[in-house]
């Protein structure tokens, strides 16, 4: 078979049941052969749509997203999703043609040089430039990619190469030199942990995305229900405790809670699982949890002692670790419950006493409070919705008001904050999930950033429903510039003549708008069981703060109240 086929053939024996792409110069033996092959392969609009499809997808079902692109601009236009999943630890695997071997390295027409590009942002990459290396780098690439902490391997490979036949045989095996994808725990290590515990009286559990990568959520709600211990959580491990659960204080950081962010700053003891002290969850670092031993859990050596000095690791992979923890919690019987109870009621009273709040609407104004809406939406939706966003005020609405009850259902672009990412993800992750509802909070500035893909999702009839939170401004924008720059909108408003409605059903999915609070009752649920995608174009007002918030460079206790406890 010829290289191209070999791909294809590649990505079965990986278990790859889906592609999303693009094609272009460089990929067309590629593409013949998806042709041929009946390779199944979603069409984006665009080739970053096709990425952070692969990505929403990946992210979905724990399994690698894949995607392919044609060599210089169609690989360039890659770059933002690949980044967003490599800060966010997610597994793909993009595919991009390159031009002929005779023909790299001399400017030639569509080539770019995409492996030294991607070099900073991918966990591998490679560039293959004989046939023979190709189903070696591919069974590399899918190895590296989904072992150990996630992330994306790009393999560029040589337009003639896809052209070239060859004796293809897969390899059974991976032999990296000083990498095996093994991640052992330290029992030493553990041991300590359950230590520090008989001591602590405010122990915390703060659980980040790795839980969610590692699919230990079973593990962790068994931890966190026998130490009777509250936690907290990242923007991307909601959903790894569901958000009913006694004692999860919800979301900490910038825009956590005031429970959360109060509860980091009291404890006597953190145990952080899988996460890597963003500096949107720690505010000022040197005074981030003043009075705890820290604990890190952590599968990736180089976060350890890179943003917060910790009392203690547990290297290793969290699927070792934590069994040996509760195990040896167990084993003690040590009656923790009762231990942490004063701790725990004390950490449900901040909660109750200032909960994430809205002003509900009152008399003829019958605004849409941006809370109120994701509240409502929440309630509407089953248990198994997978929710996506893009990224701004209406993504930490989301984080604050959208009870989130598994891991994998509450999907976002984290460390990269990426606008943009929301519907083509969304995208993805329906394909990933077809059988589960998925809806997509955006706002009306990230909703055209790859707003081409609703064309994507009509042309596919794939069913997401998008719900616009359309304040006519960059909503985060316009927030630090009302709070710090004197309400100097400098080209962050968005007042412009778009009719968003128009443009969904411009590209043959459905399209409604709601204006009024009493339409949340009245309209949105006939609107979320409507068939195909629809987008509900939600007004809210456009001087509405996320709060609470935590000033850059400001302690996680002073935090900005002001309505956010009102409710």
């Amino acid at each position: 078979m010829n290289g191209a086929q070999a791909v294809l053939e590649s990505l079965k024996k990986e278990g790859v049941d889906i592609v999303f792409g693009y094609p272009g110069g460089a990929v067309l033996t590629l593409y013949d052969a998806v042709y041929q092959m009946k390779f199944p392969h979603v069409l984006t609009r665009h080739e970053q749509g096709a990425v952070h499809a692969a990505d929403g997808y990946a992210r979905a079902t724990g399994k690698v997203g894949v995607v392919f692109a044609t060599s210089g601009p169609g690989a360039g236009n890659l770059i933002t999703g690949i980044a967003t999943a490599n800060i966010d630890s997610v597994p793909l695997v993009c595919i991009t043609g390159q031009v002929a071997n005779p023909y790299i390295g001399k400017d030639s027409f569509q080539e770019a040089d995409i492996v030294g590009i991607t070099t900073p942002i991918t966990k591998h990459n490679y560039l293959v430039k004989d046939v023979h290396d190709l189903p070696r780098v591919l069974k590399e690439a899918f190895f590296i990619a989904r072992t150990g902490r996630p992330g994306p391997v790009v393999v560029d490979v040589a337009k003639d190469v896809f052209d070239t036949k060859f004796d293809y045989k897969y390899p059974e095996n991976v032999t990296l030199k000083g990498y095996d994808g093994q991640y052992p725990t330290d029992e030493n290590a553990v041991g300590k942990v359950a230590k520090l515990l008989t001591k602590a009286k405010r122990p915390l559990l703060f659980v980040g995305g790795g839980v969610t990568t590692s699919d230990t959520t079973p593990l962790v709600r068994k931890l966190q229900e026998g130490l009777g211990v509250p936690a907290v959580s990242t923007l991307l491990g909601l959903g790894c405790i569901a958000s009913e659960t006694e004692g999860f204080l919800g979301l900490a950081g910038m825009h956590g809670s005031y429970a959360s962010n109060m509860a980091i700053q009291q404890c006597d003891l953190l145990l952080c699982l899988g996460m890597r002290f963003s500096d949107r969850v720690t505010g000022k670092i040197k005074d981030f949890a003043p009075k705890a031993k820290i604990v890190h859990f952590e599968i990736d050596a180089a976060e350890v002692n890179k943003n917060v000095p910790v009392d203690l690791a547990v290297p290793g992979d969290l699927r070792a670790s934590l069994p040996l923890l509760v195990a040896k919690l167990e084993a003690m019987d040590a009656g923790f419950r009762s231990q942490f109870a004063p701790w725990l009621q004390h950490a449900i009273e901040m909660s109750q006493e200032h909960p994430f709040g809205y002003v509900p609407a009152k008399g003829p104004d019958d605004v849409i409070h941006p809370g109120e809406l994701v509240e409502q939406v929440s309630k509407l939706s089953s248990d198994d919705t997978v929710v996506v966003t893009d990224v701004g005020q209406h993504q930490m609405w989301a984080a604050q008001f959208y009870s989130a009850r598994e891991p994998r259902q509450f999907i976002t672009s984290g460390g990269l904050g990426t606008m943009g990412f929301g519907l083509p993800a969304a995208l993805g992750a329906k394909v990933g999930k077809p059988d589960q509802p998925v809806v997509l909070f955006t706002g009306d500035g990230s909703i055209m950033m790859n707003c081409q893909e609703f064309a994507t999702l009509a042309d596919n009839d794939i069913d997401v429903k998008v719900i616009v939170v359309h304040n006519f401004i960059l909503g985060m924008v316009g927030q630090w510039q009302r709070l710090f720059y004197h309400h100097h909108y400098a080209q962050s408003e968005l007042k412009g003549k778009t009719d968003l409605v128009k443009l969904a059903e411009s590209m043959g999915c459905k399209g409604a708008r709601l204006t009024k609070a009493s339409e949340l009752a009245t309209k949105l649920p006939q609107l979320l069981q409507e068939k195909g995608t629809v987008l509900i174009d939600v007004y809210v007002p456009e001087e509405e703060d996320v709060l609470p918030m935590v000033p850059g460079g400001k302690r996680l206790d002073q935090m900005v109240l002001g309505k956010g406890e009102e409710k």
